[in-house]
């Protein structure tokens, strides 16, 4: 079975999706049909913009999304997933690919929560941290410990968990954890505490756009972030979308279910491949290769 899985924000990169434009009709249509909804140039900023215009969230985030879901769209019969997942923002361009949603409204969507989420980091400051060679529930145990906002927010593999909340709660967990034996505790360049309760104002602000979008039931499960389950209920996915941006990623149990539901072939769309990686610290004997055109 082929499981196909979309990356999340950090996979960008400065000429992302120009050969995409340049070789397909198709691709070509969706990047100008992208313009218009986002009612600015993504195109310039993704083909010849910098590091510093890619790391906008407002930029970002439909910059991923365009590149994974494009890609997706112009494989055509070759696209055929048994199941999809996507981490994080990749989430929705998974529920494109998989027919849940539709290229626009998806695209509003990430917009939307771009938007919303950059909104939330400027009113209230927070970060995140990756912490290695700890088991997760230590990571919880002294997190749930700290008075402070922080949280376990990426469970991203074992042994690597990022944690997210505000600047005093992260500096005091990863003081704490690495008292307890956490190999490294790294700061992440990141704009604010995603995954976590400061992320709550975009979380409401979101919840009204998800609600007024119509969701169908797709052509193959997603496995979902906020449960780490298979779903194709379109009510249960808006429930679990609208959750995703204040609860963690549960990216490790994606993974073991999707392997322990028959997934013999990972295949990740967009740009990066992060997620194989990941996905090869599981099970080592895991096929796991880029989309291609």
């Amino acid at each position: 079975m082929k499981a196909y899985v979309f990356p999340g924000q950090g996979a960008q990169f400065v000429g992302m999706g120009k050969d995409l434009f340049d070789k397909s009709a198709k691709a070509k249509e969706l990047f100008l049909k992208a313009n218009t909804i986002l009612k600015f140039k993504i195109t310039d900023l993704m083909f010849d913009g910098t590091d510093e215009d890619l790391r906008q969230t407002k930029v970002t985030q439909p910059a991923i999304f365009l590149h994974s879901v494009i890609l997706a769209l112009i494989m055509g019969e070759d696209f055929k997933p048994d199941m999809v997942a996507g981490h994080s923002l990749g989430e929705f361009s998974a529920l494109v690919a998989n027919k849940t949603l539709q290229f626009e409204d998806g695209l509003r969507l990430v917009s939307k929560r771009a938007i919303a989420m950059q909104n939330a980091c400027d009113a209230e400051a927070g970060t995140m941290a990756a912490i290695l060679g700890l088991e997760d529930k230590i990571v919880e145990n002294i997190c749930a410990s700290i008075k402070e906002v922080v949280i376990p927010a990426n469970y991203n593999s074992p042994g690597q968990l990022v944690i997210s909340g505000s600047e005093k709660g992260v500096a005091l967990a990863c003081e704490k954890l690495l008292e307890g034996g956490a190999k490294r505790a790294l700061p992440l360049k990141v704009g604010g505490a995603f995954h976590s309760p400061l992320m709550e104002p975009a979380r409401v602000e979101l919840a009204d756009a998800i609600a007024a979008t119509k969701f169908n039931r797709g052509i193959c499960p997603i496995y979902q972030n906020v449960t780490g389950q298979s779903v194709n209920d379109p009510e249960i996915i808006k429930t679990n979308l609208i959750a995703q941006l204040t609860a963690p990623v549960r990216w490790t149990h994606i993974m073991n279910n999707m392997i322990a539901n028959g997934a013999k072939t990972i295949i990740e769309v967009g740009p990066g491949n992060v997620l194989q990686g990941l996905f090869k610290k599981v099970d080592r004997n895991i096929v796991t290769m880029s989309a291609t055109i």
